[in-house]
């Protein structure tokens, strides 16, 4: 029998509805799971399972008595620690907010909890999400749990972690250079970042800059798109919200149909060799179920100059003064960043939003004439996580510490929505993110043709990804134990 921690989140729900699945099973499955494997992953960081006992009796007793039940009900959802759960430690992985305890949930908490989803509690960031490896003096580093001596990317990487373990079918993540789709492609999960607006960040202090997003990451694209629904909400407080209903169940996508552009590294991004390799095989298996296919990108002039100079501003208007109460409490990512922003002039500034304009608008012709593009989410294969950011790929020297994040940040720039799914192993014997990028707004056809590649990788044994071995994280020592833990 299917342990309920194995079973995805648009299944469960479908148990719970019909009385086939307790809410109260399901969570005490989930809280095993964490109990079993969390200590060889440290993927998350606080919980109340008191709580979510109580909360699951109480989404037990809804279904008993035939209430209406929302779209999330009795789901347990894991939380990054970026969004404020009353109760719990909301820490950003900042030294400098250890003890924050907030009272109220945050808007995107509230949302899932309205929709009927159970908080299983925090996941593991870098500090304030600035990297790609979820490492933090508050909490210390998550690990991959394919190998645990392998990095978890970032900067959802506690979210990430904790669906491939099953401790949750559901968790919530956010996405600047790919922080979304980093981890999932590092795990081999599902991590989906929407068009600008679709989930409003009400709290976005640079309102008019929206290169930070929340999404939903989940183990498939079907489920991604049932946490989406919830999350996909009209907020006055963003500007740049707008009301984009997803069609429950996604829509129907023929792949043949489709027009489809492949590219390795978007014409810049520092891509490692067995990344190309294991990209060039992916796509060579897929084509037979695709329609015509092209090897070509859209025009990224300028990339990485432009969200070097954006990013660095964003962080500037959010840390600077964080940094200056508190220098020794500021890690070496954010510092970095923090100083690229002093060092940026207005004319860098305005140069870098111009040339996004002309960025953006090339992305929108290429997408006048294709319909889907593949390329790979992550530039490298899984690292160890005692390396805070890779200093070289294939021997040539990395020019930051996201440098190496390009074919993800690529797609940030567009405004484009983007997937990362699961497809196999690469050389290395890691997990292998392929990325899906569509249209602008058309976030759940985005979905569905990323749902359609996935059965048809699901039907390939050579692209199939197996879950990590449960038996293994639960014979493992404690992460915390390792060498190089807590350190930055």
């Amino acid at each position: 029998m299917t342990d309920p921690a194995d079973l995805g989140a648009v299944e469960a729900r479908r148990l719970i509805a019909r009385r086939q699945l307790s809410p109260v099973e399901l969570a005490e499955a989930c809280i095993a799971r964490v109990e079993a494997v969390n200590h060889a992953v440290n993927a998350l960081v606080a919980h109340d399972f008191d709580r979510l006992r109580a909360e699951a009796r109480t989404a037990e007793a809804a279904v008993m008595e035939g209430r209406a039940l929302g779209p999330l009900h009795g789901l347990p959802v894991a939380i990054k620690d970026m969004n404020d759960v009353a109760g719990l430690p909301t820490t950003y992985g900042s030294e400098v907010f250890a003890g924050n305890v907030p009272t109220h949930d945050d808007a995107l908490v509230a949302a899932i909890r309205a929709a009927g989803g159970l908080i299983l509690g925090k996941t593991n960031v870098p500090e304030w999400s600035a990297g790609a490896n979820t490492r933090n003096r508050v909490y210390g580093v998550t690990a991959n749990p394919h190998d645990v001596t392998r990095s978890a990317a970032g900067s959802s990487g506690g979210s990430a972690v904790a669906l491939a373990t099953g401790m949750a079918p559901l968790a919530t993540g956010s996405d600047l250079g790919g922080s979304l789709r980093n981890p999932a492609a590092f795990c081999g999960v599902t991590g989906f970042r929407p068009s600008p607006g679709v989930v409003p960040g009400p709290g976005r202090e640079m309102a008019l800059l929206p290169l930070s997003t929340d999404g939903p990451m989940a183990r498939t694209p079907g489920d991604a798109a049932l946490l989406l629904s919830v999350l996909a909400r009209p907020d006055a407080r963003d500007p740049w919200s707008r009301g984009i209903a997803l069609p429950a169940p996604l829509p129907a996508v023929d792949l043949s149909a489709l027009r489809v552009a492949a590219t390795e590294d978007f014409g810049f991004a520092p891509t490692e060799g067995i990344v190309r390799a294991t990209f060039r095989d992916r796509v060579e298996r897929l084509a037979p179920h695709l329609g015509p296919l092209a090897e070509r990108a859209p025009d990224c002039t300028g990339a990485d100059r432009i969200f070097a100079v954006l990013r660095a501003v964003g962080f500037l208007g959010h840390h600077r003064d964080l940094l200056a109460r508190h220098p020794g409490k500021v890690g070496p990512n954010v510092r970095a960043n923090v100083e690229e922003g002093q060092a940026c002039t207005a004319a860098d500034v305005a140069e870098a939003l111009a040339a996004q304009g002309v960025y953006h608008r090339a992305w929108a012709a290429f997408f006048d004439e294709v319909d889907i593009l593949l390329c790979p989410a992550v530039c490298i294969s899984p690292r160890p996580w005692t390396e805070l950011y890779p200093t070289e790929i294939d021997g040539v020297p990395t020019r930051s510490y996201y440098h190496w994040l390009g074919c993800a940040y690529a797609t940030t720039l567009a405004g484009h929505p983007s997937v990362s799914i699961p497809c196999g192993r690469d050389r290395a014997g890691l997990p292998f993110g392929l990325q899906v990028v569509g249209r602008r707004h058309d976030d759940a056809r985005v979905l569905a043709v990323a749902r359609e590649l996935s059965a048809v990788i699901a039907a390939d044994e050579a692209m199939r990804l197996p879950p990590p071995d449960l038996t293994t994280l639960r014979a493992a020592p404690p992460l915390r134990e390792a060498e190089g833990f807590h350190a930055l």
